[in-house]
């Protein structure tokens, strides 16, 4: 039996851990060639090493994806190492935090630079490749690109307009390419390790959750896959949750009426 994205070549932003590092591993171990960058080299290696160890091909690259010209630079990296690029996943973030009332540009600015910029210009910038070999982009928004929490309104801004983005190329590309975008809710990633560092603080998150847990990384990376395979062949402009339930719920206290 064939592997779902044999053969295909991927690039993954935000590729050194958490979500982008579970993608990158899932899509080689369906056959991918997996280029992944970030701005920091060493858990890119760990990544990489960990795919070369299983048999799979990984380039790692230290890549600043706001900056349009180290875009290009991917790009063309890719192409050479690899000869064609069929897949991009936009996971790279940056989320600066802080109150609208006392936000300051250069916050603002530097939520967009890495979420929305970097995702923009790596479409761009893939997209005779993609067109070429009838390729599919998945975008990660979040579920604050959703719905609204306090602190975050530049990151929660970016990644409402990810979810834009992603559905006009979806019009703009078709039927050549297809552009899909995933809404992570609450995984177990160092971001969140960072705010929920210990198990009770975790169990507290996972209580919110209608499913009752914090998900696992590879959870989102399985569901990342299927819309980067032929699986997803008549899927584009999709906007898929992937949060235990977090977004379906409207918490009216009607917990308290089940089991």
């Amino acid at each position: 039996m064939s592997k779902r994205l044999q053969d295909k070549v991927a690039i993954i932003t935000g590729g050194g851990q958490g979500i982008g590092a579970a993608t990158a591993i899932r899509f080689a171990e369906e056959g991918a060639k997996v280029v992944i960058c970030s701005r920091r080299m060493e858990p890119l290696t760990l990544v990489a090493e960990q795919i070369a160890a299983m048999g799979g091909e990984c380039l790692p690259l230290s890549v600043d994806i706001s900056k349009e010209e180290a875009v290009k630079t991917l790009v063309a990296d890719t192409i050479n190492k690899f000869g064609r690029i069929d897949i991009i996943v936009n996971n790279a973030v940056a989320m600066i935090p802080g109150m609208i009332a006392s936000h300051s540009t250069r916050a603002w600015l530097q939520n967009f630079q890495v979420s929305l910029d970097g995702a923009m210009f790596l479409m761009r910038e893939s997209y005779p490749q993609l067109k070429e070999n009838h390729g599919a982009v998945v975008n990660i928004s979040s579920v604050c690109g959703l719905a609204g929490s306090v602190g975050t309104a530049g990151y929660s801004a970016a990644k409402a307009a990810m979810i834009a983005l992603t559905r006009n190329a979806s019009i703009e590309w078709a039927p050549k390419v297809r552009c899909n975008v995933v809404v992570p809710g609450a995984f177990l990633t160092p971001a969140l390790e960072s705010v929920n560092p210990d198990e009770a603080s975790q169990k507290a998150t996972g209580k919110t959750i209608p499913l009752k847990r914090i998900g696992n990384p590879r959870e989102c990376a399985n569901a990342i896959l299927f819309l980067a395979s032929d699986e997803a062949s008549y899927i584009t402009g999709a906007v898929l949750a992937v949060d235990g339930g977090r977004m379906a719920e409207l918490n009216t206290g009607a917990a308290a009426w089940g089991d």
